[in-house]
């Protein structure tokens, strides 16, 4: 049995202002007409012989995971939700000893879930090639085929040939411009992918053999895992015992049985503005334009509007312009991977524009923050039908819902009633209350909120249908 894990824990910080802690890369569309995520769940769908994926994720991300795959229609999905980030190695243990318990013999193909392939068929070609290479015990690895001296991968080296692939020689890191030059002339390296395959058995033993550690809490926190609604729930007292590691680190460096399927699909790690450029479709002037973007005498730019406001450019080049309702990104393209320093300021800073868009998505719909100042904050709620917030109350706001269309039902305090177009209601500050559409098409109104602190943690829930009470 072919069992794909997809591992979504990354937070893509290089593609902010799009890309944040509660909204990352692999959930936005950023290359064709769906999600990084849901373009490599669609990948393992036309696998010979595969079965629902595993998923692992964070626990802020379960609601994204969930809805994106309902969207794609996939059933008997897995969804893991790691307690905090350990990096790989401890979340592809679980995914491993989760495709244990589905069939003792699982060969498992672990892809991250923020890559880009243009070359599917390329890629389907490969996974059939290292499934009779993992069957006979081997940790496999892709390696991309290079077209140019990169030096923001590591790299393979391949070794000698065996049956359907080549030993790993040696791992090496990322290398300045003249080393990675020197691995094209060579001929022998590889980008290192970030994919694997292998038995689950096997990478359970070498990890074992390898990193024991990890392996003893990672096995300790699934042996006291819950099932949450669609979710299976990782015991976090146990989990934060485990070293934290990457899979290349804790095994694949160490093992005498790692090997390379060198593949040419197109692949991307989307891993900066910059990258993204590159694989993207370009007009004639090296532009890639997208959203509400006029440019005169501008090339080789990236322009991203992403609030249906007009972003004109005139005489520019090699500049990423990334334009957002609450932060606007102008950057050499050259210098887009210094946006992770900018992040890091915006956290030093503790500035909600590294972590929040102005909308945010929850799992009943969404919330978009259209204006706000001192004592007052106004937001466009937006409830999919039969869904309902929280039961709930708030120590230092009151707020006043006016509904635009759909149909309400308001509960505050021991009244329950309902709310019709252009209708409204005040729930002062204390009032136990929960928001519902009962209607059969998204429910969106206007709250304002008025008080001393207007903050998302000023929410005490009594009841949730998502767990979070």
């Amino acid at each position: 049995m072919l069992i794909p894990v997809v591992l979504s824990g990354g937070s893509g910080t290089r593609l902010w202002p799009l890309s944040r802690k509660n909204l990352p890369k692999q959930f936005l569309t950023l290359a064709g007409d769906s999600s990084l995520f849901q373009q490599t769940i669609g990948r393992t769908l036309g696998l010979i012989e595969a079965t629902a994926p595993i998923v692992v994720c964070s626990e802020d991300h379960r609601f994204l995971v969930a809805e994106q795959l309902l969207e794609l229609e996939v059933k008997g999905a897995t969804i893991m939700l790691e307690p905090l980030p350990r990096n790989t190695a401890p979340a592809i243990a679980l995914a491993a000893l989760q495709a244990l318990a589905r069939d003792p013999h699982a060969i498992v193909l672990v892809l991250p879930a923020d890559h880009l392939i243009g070359d599917e068929q390329n890629f389907r070609n490969a996974v059939a090639s290292a499934l009779p290479v993992a069957e006979e015990g081997w940790l496999v690895t892709f390696g991309i085929r290079p077209d140019g001296p990169e030096t923001g991968f590591g790299y393979i080296r391949r070794g000698e040939a065996v049956p359907g692939a080549f030993r790993v020689d040696r791992f090496v890191e990322k290398p300045d411009l003249a080393t990675a030059q020197a691995y094209i002339n060579d001929g022998n390296y590889d980008w290192n992918s970030g994919m694997f395959m292998f038995r689950a058995s096997r990478f359970l033993e070498e990890l074992e053999r390898h990193a024991p550690a990890i392996l003893k809490a990672v096995r300790g926190s699934f042996e006291s895992a819950s099932v949450d609604l669609d979710f299976v729930r990782i015991d976090k007292a146990a989990f934060v015992g485990s070293p934290e590691d990457s899979i290349d680190y804790a095994v694949m460096e160490k093992t005498d049985r790692a090997a390379v399927v060198p593949v040419s699909c197109g692949w991307s790690d989307i891993g900066s503005w910059g990258a993204l450029w590159s694989a993207a479709e370009k007009d004639a002037d090296g532009n890639r334009l997208e959203g509400d973007v006029l440019a005169i005498d501008s090339h080789n730019c990236l322009v991203r509007s992403c609030d249906r406001r007009l972003v004109a450019t005139i005489g520019v080049q090699d500049l990423v312009i990334v334009d957002t309702p609450d932060a606007t990104l102008i950057a050499s393209r050259e210098r887009s991977q210094d946006v992770k320093k900018l992040v890091d300021q915006l956290k030093a800073a503790n500035r909600p524009e590294h972590m929040f868009h102005r909308k945010v998505y929850r799992p009943w719909g969404s919330y978009d923050s259209i204006d706000m100042g001192e004592r007052f904050q106004v937001k466009r709620i937006v409830v999919k039908p039969g869904a309902a917030l929280s039961l709930q109350k708030h120590h230092h706001r009151a707020e006043h819902w006016i509904v635009v269309s759909g149909t309400a039902q308001v509960t505050r305090d021991e009244e329950v009633f309902l709310l019709s177009e252009n209708q409204s209601t005040y729930l002062p500050l204390g009032s136990v209350h929960r928001l519902r559409n009962v209607g059969k098409v998204p429910l969106e109104l206007i709250e304002v909120q008025s008080g001393s602190y207007l903050g998302e943690d000023d929410i005490v829930r009594f009841e949730d249908v998502y767990g979070r009470a």
